[in-house]
């Protein structure tokens, strides 16, 4: 299972992944086309997303609450997406959620989801080598103007395609 590691391969940038990732979601997800997500950053720290207010707004023209949860999850997700890119059959799924809302946001969202710690990616890695299934608690924060508006913390799944979650 050598695919199964966070690093970039040496010829490859984090620039060119990211962008991989962004082509993949517009692809596959609608959602990522309707709230005009976007990749901002990956790199050791984790994956910054943002998406433009505009199409996310809420009656009080602030962010609506689904968008921050969606892009909270989508950045968690696609974080995990570019660690296992290259394994074959892998499937990744969100399996439990909790969000807490702290301050409007009422520019641009941005969603960074953490790098996950050594400690648990190694565990989760070498779970998910032995079982085919494992699972990964990751954290991302909606910032604005380097201020803290939303704090998720999310569950995932990965797992290979005969089995499941």
């Amino acid at each position: 299972m050598s695919g199964l590691q966070p690093s970039l391969k040496s010829a490859e940038t984090a620039d060119s992944r990211a962008l991989r990732l962004e082509r993949y979601m517009q692809a596959s997800i609608p959602l990522v086309q309707q709230m005009q997500v976007r990749v901002a950053g990956f790199n050791a720290a984790g994956l910054s997303l943002t998406a433009p207010l505009a199409p996310n707004i809420n009656h009080e023209q602030t962010a609506f609450g689904g968008s921050i949860a969606s892009l909270a999850t989508l950045a968690c997700w696609g974080y995990l997406w570019l660690l296992l890119e290259d394994e074959a059959g892998m499937h990744i799924v969100v399996h439990e959620a909790h969000i807490r809302y702290l301050k409007p946001v009422t520019a641009v969202l941005t969603a960074e989801c953490l790098a996950a710690t050594a400690e648990n990616l190694e565990k989760f890695l070498d779970t998910l080598k032995r079982r085919g299934k494992a699972r990964i608690e990751l954290k991302a924060g909606i910032v604005q103007e380097g201020r803290l508006c939303a704090e998720y913390v999310g569950v995932f799944v990965a797992y290979r395609e005969a089995g499941g979650p």
